[in-house]
């Protein structure tokens, strides 16, 4: 539910939900603190999650809502705090490997300069006439260390192993920790955070070296009516299935993004607006195609359509302003019949 509590916080009703989180801080007496007010705006927008039902539980308890207690709450139920979390956790552990690793080499760098004296005694001792007896405890001397300084580099040599593997699941863990901080949890696309980092990039790049950049956003058509007609479990199926379609065909090189509520977004890069406009009406035909059906009671939900408007930035357009304009392009397509595509340097023809 994180995901859909950051796409209402996106959105129209995130004022709303702002001031009844004050109002509710105010009633409870909790101090509107940053910390304290992305609680409490969580609660507002969600008032079913865990995180809603313990704050109830401790307010009715009488229980102050303390500093302490809120960052409590937070490692334990806000996403970004959990990621921190994990991310500290994962570097404490990798701190005491490091810090066994470095104790392990300083050790068996003791041990080979204990041997190469040893070695050197040896070798001083050779220069002179040695009787048999003397030379035979020399050689047993010269054994026993170089035994001993082979365990040690074995032991080492396992040590740094055994550290490789460790170092390697951390690094798959903080990689899951990642994707799961930039992927959408609904949709299983990019999210709106990760689309942001993207489109920048793909900005940067494309002022290196004279590329191109082409933003789309697409939007389920009457999809608040069809939330309320069906449900919002119903509509999250929608929203999986429209994802899916945007998800396969806006793979790699492409960038698809769920940018929020029933949007989403892709980045084209180095192709011409002929080849974005026939994907896009590719993607729209392809949702529209099939009739869907409410799973829970297999009732007709009917064909779902999208309307779809792209802009291809202009040399150093600043990000926001193509996204501007890749927006209006795709309410013009709302405003002119919907279940189309508009590009945005047509958009007066089309409007």
């Amino acid at each position: 539910m994180a995901a859909e509590v950051e796409t209402t916080l996106r959105g129209p009703k995130a004022y709303s939900v702002a001031r009844a989180a004050i109002e509710m801080m105010e009633s409870a007496k909790v101090w509107p603190t940053a910390l304290n007010f992305e609680l409490w705006t969580y609660l507002v927008a969600d008032p079913n999650s865990a995180l809603a039902k313990e704050i109830q539980r401790l307010l009715e308890s009488g229980e102050t809502i303390t500093d302490v207690i809120a960052e409590e709450l937070a490692a334990t139920y806000l996403p970004k705090a959990k990621l921190n979390e994990q991310i500290r956790d994962a570097g404490d552990v990798l701190t005491k490997e490091l810090a066994a690793v470095s104790e392990a080499i300083h050790s068996a760098k003791m041990h080979n300069a204990a041997y190469g004296a040893t070695l050197a005694g040896a070798t001083k001792d050779l220069s002179g006439e040695l009787k048999v007896d003397a030379l035979k405890a020399m050689v047993g001397n010269l054994t026993s260390a170089t035994r001993q300084v082979q365990r040690h580099n074995a032991s080492l040599e396992k040590r740094l192993a055994e550290s490789s593997e460790e170092v390697a699941r951390l690094k798959e863990h903080l990689e899951q920790v990642r994707r799961d901080a930039t992927t959408d949890g609904l949709t299983n696309l990019a999210n709106r955070k990760a689309f942001d980092e993207e489109l920048e990039r793909a900005c940067i790049e494309a002022d290196a070296h004279q590329g191109i950049v082409t933003l789309a956003v697409l939007d389920i058509d009457h999809f608040k009516s069809f939330n309320d007609t069906w449900g919002h479990q119903t509509g999250d199926q929608v929203l999986r299935y429209v994802a899916s379609v945007i998800g396969r065909v806006g793979a790699p090189p492409r960038f698809a993004a769920r940018y929020g509520g029933e949007e989403f977004a892709i980045i084209f890069a180095q192709e011409s607006q002929r080849q974005v406009e026939r994907t896009l009406n590719d993607i729209r035909t392809e949702v529209s195609s099939r009739m869907l059906k409410r799973r829970s009671t297999n009732e007709d939900l009917g064909a779902i359509t999208i309307s779809a408007g792209f802009a291809e930035r202009r040399a150093g357009e600043a990000i926001h302003a193509v996204v501007e304009r890749a927006d209006r392009a795709m309410y013009v397509s709302k405003r002119t019949g919907r279940n189309r595509v508009t590009n945005s340097d047509q958009m007066a023809d089309a409007a």
